[in-house]
């Protein structure tokens, strides 16, 4: 990548998160808004005003290669630091709720999104026995002006580093670079790596550092050393990807059960590619583990079949062939549910965090890819508008962190699966006013009620 190319003074976009937006309004695929122009190398009193300002992303998951996408179309340089030797289309299904694909529709990826996902139409709450708890509408039949999406999150992986490769450049992504510690002055930041390639010790020097490297991120353990590890709900969780009929509409996001550790997810990623044939399916088993437990940590473990159709057998879905599911599962892997206490502080003076890095969450509400999504989004957006690197990072830093920590606290509480938890409390469906209560409460929560995605003003 140049890092001499020509400079970008003006970007185009919206941000789905506070009220501290631009004025939006209609136009092509999304919602495009004008950004003040912004002198290229305005990056604070005293420092230089003939280049962009350069950005080092650890981490090259959907959070940093985001980041790198919204950072690009600000005008400034990002620079994408992956562990991995590879980045490769690894993973299970994601949904994306109407206000991350809101922020990806404006970074102008709306019809390559379209091609690779699936807009659920419905969430459908249902018991053990597959009764109906509660059903709600999903995306633009709830009234958003844009789709919620599920979706193969290889695919969506794949499908962002290849633009990040297309617009800063083939060399904004660098593999195989482990982080390992910065140093930051009033001129700059310099992350330190180890090449794993050759074993030598590497340097990216940058106006900013952005931790995007996930829930054990290191440069978060530097911000706050000695937080310990993750923190877990002893849930653990059966992830599998299985070929099988559309069930129910065939867009349906299914949550079955109650309380964390007695639930089963499932919804399609990708229809059937011939008339009649089987859809690709996502599938999520709770479950708890005893006393011989694996530590916390660890995940990937793979399931055995017969381990997964002993879990599955008290389960009683009419509507789906459990055996089958498992059968056509090429693998079933184990992921302990965790999360981290929310931070009183994400940033520090040229150096902050987003995603998972941030606020690693419990996947209730399908919040946690959507939320890092639009963290990237509206850090771009603070470091265009203010005048020096600390004072954006802080703007961010209030803008995001009061709202994403509420939501990973309330998900704790089950976020809005406390309507399947207190039906089987209630024993049965819990009255339609006191669910819609707990759903709209939740989704206010996270700013994301269509009015609020819908109609965000500055």
């Amino acid at each position: 990548m140049d890092r001499r190319s020509g400079p970008v003074t003006t970007a185009y976009w919206t941000c789905a998160a506070g009220s501290q937006m631009l004025m939006a309004a209609a136009a092509g695929d999304g919602v495009r808004v004008a950004m003040a122009a912004v002198p290229i190398g305005a990056h604070g009193p005293g420092e230089r005003q003939d280049r962009p300002m350069r950005v080092t992303v650890v981490g090259g998951g959907i959070a940093g290669l985001t980041c790198a996408l919204s950072l690009h179309a600000a005008g400034f340089e990002p620079q994408v630091c992956e562990s991995a030797r590879a980045v490769e289309a690894v993973g299970v299904g994601i949904n994306l709720l109407p206000h991350a694909v809101r922020e990806l529709s404006e970074l102008g990826l709306a019809r390559e999104l379209a091609t690779i996902a699936l807009p659920p139409h419905r969430l459908s709450y249902r018991d053990r026995t597959g009764e109906p708890v509660w059903e709600e509408p999903l995306g633009t039949a709830a009234g958003y002006r844009w789709p919620q999406y599920s979706v193969l999150r290889g695919r969506l992986h794949m499908l962002l580093l290849a633009a990040v490769r297309e617009r800063p450049g083939p060399d904004a992504v660098r593999t195989g670079l482990r982080f390992r510690r910065f140093e930051q002055s009033t001129d700059g930041v310099r992350a330190h790596f180890l090449d794993r390639t050759n074993g030598l010790p590497a340097v990216e020097d940058a106006d900013v550092l952005v931790g995007a490297d996930g829930i054990d991120s290191a440069v978060r353990a530097q911000l706050h050393p000695g937080e310990g590890p993750p923190t877990g709900n002893g849930v653990h969780m059966w992830r599998g990807v299985a070929h099988h009929c559309h069930i129910l509409d065939g867009r349906s996001i299914v949550v079955a059960g109650g309380t964390p550790g007695a639930k089963f997810v499932v919804y399609p990623i990708e229809d059937p590619a011939t008339a009649g044939g089987d859809a690709l399916m996502n599938w999520v088993l709770e479950v708890r583990h005893g006393p011989s437990a694996p530590p916390p940590g660890e995940t990937g473990r793979r399931i055995t079949t017969a381990e997964a159709h002993a879990a599955m057998a008290s389960w009683n879905l009419p509507w789906i062939d459990l055996g089958a599911l498992v059968e056509h599962s090429s693998a079933i892997l184990e992921y302990p549910m965790l999360d981290r206490d929310p931070l009183a502080r994400w940033s520090f003076g040229r150096v902050t965090l987003v995603g998972d890095a941030a606020h690693p969450m419990f996947p209730m509400g399908m919040n946690g890819g959507t939320q890092s999504i639009v963290d990237t989004r509206v850090l771009a957006w603070c470091l265009a508008r203010e005048s020096g690197p600390a004072a954006a990072l802080r703007r961010y830093d209030r803008m995001r962190r009061p709202t994403v920590n509420a939501v990973v606290l309330a998900n704790r509480e089950l976020g809005p699966e406390e309507i399947i938890a207190r039906a089987v409390d209630h024993g049965g469906p819990l009255p339609a006013g006191r669910a819609e209560e707990i759903a709209t409460r939740y989704r206010r929560l996270a700013q994301a009620t269509a009015a609020q995605v819908n109609s965000h003003t500055s």
